[in-house]
């Protein structure tokens, strides 16, 4: 007896060992995947002395090279209120970073054959078949200027949702009529389902042609309540289906609804819970009809950087191929080009052009920040940020929970660990 229960729980230990195992990536010293140990030190030692000074309560950074980790390290505190150490696994709102984790799944019905990037969105939201566009027409003695609803040139299609050319916004960042009738609006009010968010998104005039400009906006939001559509599954159910169980993100959800889960959910400062947009940062252990493909998702740093490997390893991770790698390749291409223009609020920034779901580096200089042509990179709202660089083989994830000091970051710590790199990734 004594024996079998021996050997029960020898087992119970082994397959424990292997989740854990499973769950992880590879790692190595940094000097044998090409990178300088000394110099990878100098980065964490920045991101630790910025937490002793308070910029942000605490942050966890992982780099991977050659299918590596390199770097993962945590510092600081998870919780300021509670005083709670920060941890590898701490559960960040990972804000629009789940855009791309969104157009994955789109890309996956793609190469189905379940949509195509040309059809109109109105092919599977007939409500969205007539939207007009607002054009703002000047008031010459100098009143309050006037709206013209106009017919768009052309519907918005597939591939306007994953660039951000649909003529959609998030009503912010201006005073643009549009801008103000979506603002006022508050479409996302309430934490809607995305059947109901795609109805209120329908009933608004649009801020641009379709297909003639880059404007931030709720078009990942219609994105997935496309996937809804078409798979007849919530967004959340195909998405762990076909992407979260089988790279095993087990911690990337919409919400926290498990309470042994709950304590590891990273906190901002009291003073820093204000978005940009305004809006207070969403409680994730508070569940509603909302399921957000532009915004919603909550996640560790682990769990992204195996999204992140499967985007380098061309679409495969383990074994488990998410992506065909010319799909990988297609959706990590410029699909601006000379066609759409920048919009007023470009945030992929100069040297940039944009992909299916996340900036795409269009030159080795213009951008203010180290990289590599073809890098591709998304961040969050509440500070967190990846980019994936397939020239140098490389990927990083960076998490803290501050809306105020994500640009204060990114470029520094680009420059920081693009200087560790000591031999080139081989041709």
């Amino acid at each position: 007896m004594r024996s079998r229960v021996l050997c029960a729980t020898l087992l119970l230990c082994l397959v424990s060992l292997t989740q854990a195992q499973a769950q992880s990536l590879p790692t190595a010293k940094p000097e044998v995947v090409g990178l300088s140990s000394e110099r990878l030190a100098r980065v964490m030692a920045f991101v630790k002395n910025d937490v002793v000074k308070g910029v942000v309560p605490g942050a966890v950074l992982l780099v991977a090279r050659h299918g590596k980790v390199v770097l993962f390290d945590s510092a600081g505190v998870l919780d300021p209120a509670t005083k709670a150490p920060m941890t590898k696994d701490a559960i960040f709102r990972i804000y629009s970073m789940s855009k791309p984790i969104t157009s994955v799944a789109a890309m996956i019905l793609f190469e189905e054959g379940k949509l195509s990037l040309g059809d109109p969105v109105s092919k599977y939201l007939p409500q969205m078949r007539d939207m007009k566009v607002g054009v703002e027409k000047a008031d010459p003695s100098g009143g309050k200027p006037t709206l013209d609803l106009v017919a768009a040139k052309r519907e918005m299609t597939m591939q306007d949702l994953l660039r951000h050319s649909a003529g959609l916004t998030y009503g912010t960042k201006g005073d643009n009529v549009v801008k103000t009738m979506w603002a006022e609006a508050e479409v996302a009010r309430g934490r809607p389902s995305n059947a109901e968010l795609v109805d209120r998104i329908a009933k608004l005039p649009l801020l641009f042609q379709p297909g003639t400009t880059w404007e931030y906006s709720h078009a990942t939001d219609v994105l997935g309540r496309v996937i809804e559509v078409v798979s007849d599954r919530t967004l959340y159910q195909f998405e762990k289906e076909r992407i979260l169980d089988p790279l095993g993100m087990k911690d990337t959800s919409f919400y926290v609804i498990d309470q042994a889960k709950q304590g590891r959910v990273a906190e901002p400062f009291a003073q820093s819970r204000t978005l940009a947009s305004g809006n207070e940062m969403f409680d994730p252990r508070v569940e509603a009809a909302s399921q957000s493909g532009g915004g919603g998702m909550v996640g560790t740093t682990m769990d992204y950087a195996r999204f992140s490997q499967m985007l380098l390893g061309g679409g495969t991770l383990n074994g488990k191929r998410i992506l065909g790698p010319k799909t990988v390749a297609y959706m990590a291409s410029d699909h601006l080009g000379s066609s759409v223009k920048p919009g007023p609020n470009y945030l992929p920034g100069s040297g940039f052009g944009f992909g299916l779901g996340f900036a795409v580096r269009t030159a080795t200089g213009e951008a203010p920040a180290a990289g590599s042509m073809g890098e591709f990179y998304w961040s969050g709202a509440a500070g967190t940020t990846f980019w994936v660089d397939p020239k140098e083989d490389m990927f990083v994830v960076f998490m803290i929970q501050d809306p105020k000091q994500g640009r204060y970051f990114r470029p520094i710590l680009k420059d920081m660990i693009y200087a560790a790199v000591d031999k080139p990734a081989a041709k």
